[in-house]
């Protein structure tokens, strides 16, 4: 690029208004590789430069003004007016040709003044023919010199160029960007300037009242912007316990690992790829709080944006963007985006009824406009609740205009279609996350209401219904996902009856998958598993609630040990407050709250809680009932995990007894109960015996279970303990690399059960002389365990303890 500061002549200055910076970035770019000097406010102009003066001189030293046309860069309140005016002014020159040199980067009709300069397309077009249109417009019909290479849309940012503007990396899911989208060029100019500031800007958090567009914003930055990144990933952050499951997708898109791998990434394993990364962006869409998913935002070369309703951050550097309402001119605009039919002077009435808000604007076009009602019709609709219509701005969770809105929507909805408002009703007091179809269809008879049932038998009638409840604006319909926006639920849910409420929690009882420790029900689990967190703490189902806890499991196995303590806790003190301490399922979150506390180390608490629970389930339900056996089989662990072996190795042989009896000797409880007495037996000396049993359980898991399930694996890593103590060293190192090798398939690298076995097949090498392999798997276990269990879990002093004895073999 030619020199700019210094004052002298430039052959380019590019014109652009802030959202098209991408646009301005790429065509300044080709130009600068074609020979020529460009200036570019972005690249060229500080923080606190006088804008003004800036200008005049980039303008008097051009020698063509390149003019990137767009709806924005004729907006009245911007300086590119001042800046095609003034070079518009001048006369042409000898040839006559004029300094400004325009060309559109998306459709629009210049204003009169201008329609007589000839312009040029770059968008729509073929890649090579949009840089050559470009070339063309600014130095005419001849060749140019330098690389003329268009950049790909996976290819150019590897030779410092960027991809096409308009163009999306290849991992991505945001949804598709809104074509009636209006306004806000100032929040996407300051957002994008504040993330390229090269200050500490890579956190930015887009706050304001619910409705407002903080959704909306963020889905049109990226993209306008997403050509300049290679990952952008939408989350939402509402819980931020899903996260977790959000990033495994990413991590499977990104192809960081195959697709049958999905469970085996975990939360802190994408965290700590994207350290290693750079050009990405992931979105979390609506934080209760910023500082609530502090722990979910990743370090390294990659910008993140929070839409959250809250202005509080706490510890993290995240600048706030306050998202506000828009003006009566940008409202209007948008309802006649939406609803072109629509005279002006009635979209101005409809869009000052409804207070700027976006969200309340979509639905009063969107009406208007799908059912044809007229605006007069709608304001009247307005007028039959004055009290939630003409309130005084914003109450709640919504603005009083939104929730007339959505209740006029169910009205008609309801009038037309009686299954679709049911289905409304019912969906608008689960989470506002995606409902899978297929739980509407074949459920048992009483699941749902009538005609609701009859409606979703039928695929034609239920994809009809689907359609209207689309149609009215009410829902997000996929092909096989149903998706209620939180405003709306909250203005529909105190419309559900006592009736509705309970179908929708047979719903979910029944939508539950099954088998929580088999990794290939685990996406039915995470799918439902929003939907029980709202549910599962003020159900009066017992159904429910036992399938809320079964949940809990679920997420136990897959290793978030820590969020089951917290949720087992709080769902067991409101359990025992509306039912009481004996009920089965006040013991089943008992229980979780056990298996939680086990898992993190807490053994003394785990078994004093395994205690009581088996003493009122032996009282309630008796010795040989299932919950019993399983609970008399946990404080059998609690008690191996307190080293008290031989009382662990009572307790065991005495409960597999009754599990053979109740379950049968092939059930996945009592093979795994076997193993937990080989286990004791193993601790307390009796290797041979612990072998034999460790072979034969394993067996049996493999013909019952498969070679690749938790409990199988688990087992195979007892046996390779056991062979370690009977000397035979490389059995048991092939035994724990195998084990090894399909535990960080299925549950992932930083699985505590993984970390488990990598640090017993460290000790395996030790044995075996191979110290400097030995030392850096202890190493790099030992980082994975303090970073997911802590520096005091058992686990990572044992492997810290492992790893200082081999010192010794330097």
């Amino acid at each position: 690029m030619g020199v700019v500061a210094g004052g002298g002549r430039v052959d380019v200055f590019v014109s652009y208004a802030g959202p098209d910076r991408p646009w301005a970035n790429w065509a300044a770019q080709q130009l600068t590789r074609a020979g020529m000097s460009v200036e570019l406010t972005a690249w060229d102009w500080s923080a606190g430069d006088n804008f003004v003066l800036r200008m005049n001189d980039a303008l008097g030293r051009a020698d063509c003004v390149l003019a990137l046309y767009s709806m924005a860069y004729f907006a009245r309140d911007r300086f590119t007016n001042d800046e095609w005016a003034a070079v518009l002014a001048e006369p042409p020159d000898g040839q006559g040709r004029r300094r400004l040199v325009p060309v559109r980067v998306e459709k629009v009709t210049p204003p009169p003044i201008l329609r007589a300069v000839t312009y040029r397309d770059v968008f729509g077009v073929p890649e090579q023919r949009a840089r050559l249109v470009l070339l063309e417009a600014v130095t005419g019909r001849r060749r140019p010199a330098g690389d003329a290479r268009f950049p790909g849309v996976a290819s150019g940012a590897s030779d410092g160029g960027v991809r096409v503007p308009g163009s999306l990396p290849e991992v991505w899911n945001v949804r598709r960007r809104n074509p009636a989208f209006t306004g806000r060029g100032r929040e996407l100019a300051e957002l994008r300037e504040r993330l390229c500031s090269g200050e500490r800007a890579l956190v930015q958090a887009l706050h304001g009242i619910g409705g407002v567009g903080k959704t909306e914003l963020a889905v049109e930055y990226a993209h306008l912007f997403g050509n300049e990144y290679n990952c952008v990933w939408w989350i939402d952050a509402e819980r931020p316990e899903l996260v977790g499951e959000q990033l495994v997708a990413l991590a499977v898109a990104a192809g960081w690992v195959p697709m049958d791998a999905l469970a085996a990434v975990t939360r802190d394993t994408v965290l700590h790829r994207l350290q290693r990364e750079s050009g990405w962006l992931l979105i979390y869409d609506n934080a209760e709080t910023v500082d609530a998913i502090a722990a979910l935002i990743p370090d390294g070369n990659g910008h993140v944006v929070i839409t959250s309703r809250s202005q509080q951050s706490g510890g993290v550097a995240a600048s706030p963007i306050s998202i506000d309402l828009l003006d009566q001119a940008a409202s209007s605009r948008l309802v006649r985006e939406l609803a072109p039919t629509l005279p002006a002077a009635d979209a101005d009435r409809l869009a000052a009824a409804v207070n700027g808000l976006p969200l309340a604007l979509r639905q009063a076009a969107g009406l208007t406009a799908e059912t044809g009602m007229s605006v007069d019709e709608y304001l009247n609709e307005l007028a039959a609740n004055p009290a939630e219509l003409l309130g005084e701005g914003p109450t709640g969770r919504y603005p009083q205009s939104l929730a007339a809105v959505v209740t006029a929507s169910m009205r008609h909805l309801s009038g037309q279609d009686e299954a679709a408002g049911q289905l409304m009703r019912l969906v608008a007091v689960l989470a506002p996350e995606p409902v899978l179809l297929s739980w509407l269809t074949g459920t048992p008879d009483g699941t749902l209401p009538q005609p609701l049932a009859t409606v979703v038998a039928s695929t034609i009638a239920r994809r009809r219904m689907l359609g209207r409840i689309a149609a009215y604006g009410l829902a997000r319909v996929d092909t096989d996902t149903l998706q209620v926006h939180r405003l709306t639920q909250a203005v529909i849910a105190p419309t559900a009856t006592s009736l509705e409420t309970e179908h929708a929690d047979r719903l979910l009882t029944v939508a539950a998958p099954g088998d929580e420790r088999d990794p290939h029900l685990w996406p039915g689990w995470a799918a439902l598993l929003p939907h029980l967190l709202i549910r599962a703490p003020i159900t009066a189902s017992p159904a429910l609630q036992t399938a809320a806890a079964h949940a809990l499991y679920y997420l136990l196995q897959r290793g978030e040990h820590r969020t089951v303590q917290i949720l087992a806790t709080s769902w067991h003190q409101q359990w025992q407050r509306t039912t009481g301490p004996d009920e089965p399922v006040v013991l089943d979150a008992a229980n979780q709250i056990a298996n939680s506390l086990s898992m993190l180390g807490e053994y003394e608490q785990s078994r004093r809680l395994n205690e009581d629970i088996l003493a009122r389930r032996q009282r309630v339900l008796g010795d040989d009932h299932p919950d019993t056996v399983r609970t008399a089989g946990c404080l059998a662990i609690s008690l191996h995990d307190l080293g008290e072996y031989e009382q662990a190795r009572r307790l065991h042989e005495d409960t597999l007894t009754r599990m053979q009896r109740v379950f049968g000797g092939d059930h996945p409880d009592t093979l795994l109960m076997t193993d937990h007495l080989a286990q004791s037996l193993h601790m307390l000396g009796d290797y041979e015996q612990a072998c034999r049993l460790h072979e034969d359980t394993l067996t049996r898991q493999q013909q019952v279970l498969g070679d690749d399930h938790p409990d199988t694996l688990f087992t195979a890593g007892n046996l390779a303990q056991s062979l370690h103590m009977l000397g035979e060293y490389e059995r048991a190192r092939r035994l724990y690399a195998d084990a090894l090798t399909r535990q960080q398939r299925v549950l992932g690298d930083d699985h505590p059960e993984t970390l488990l076995t990598a640090g017993n097949l460290a000790q395996s090498l030790h044995a075996l002389g191979d110290y400097e392999q030995a030392r850096r798997l202890h190493k790099d276990t030992l980082t994975r365990q303090q970073r997911v269990l802590g520096d005091d879990h058992p686990d990572t002093l044992r492997t810290a303890d492992n790893l200082q004895t081999l010192g010794d073999h330097e």
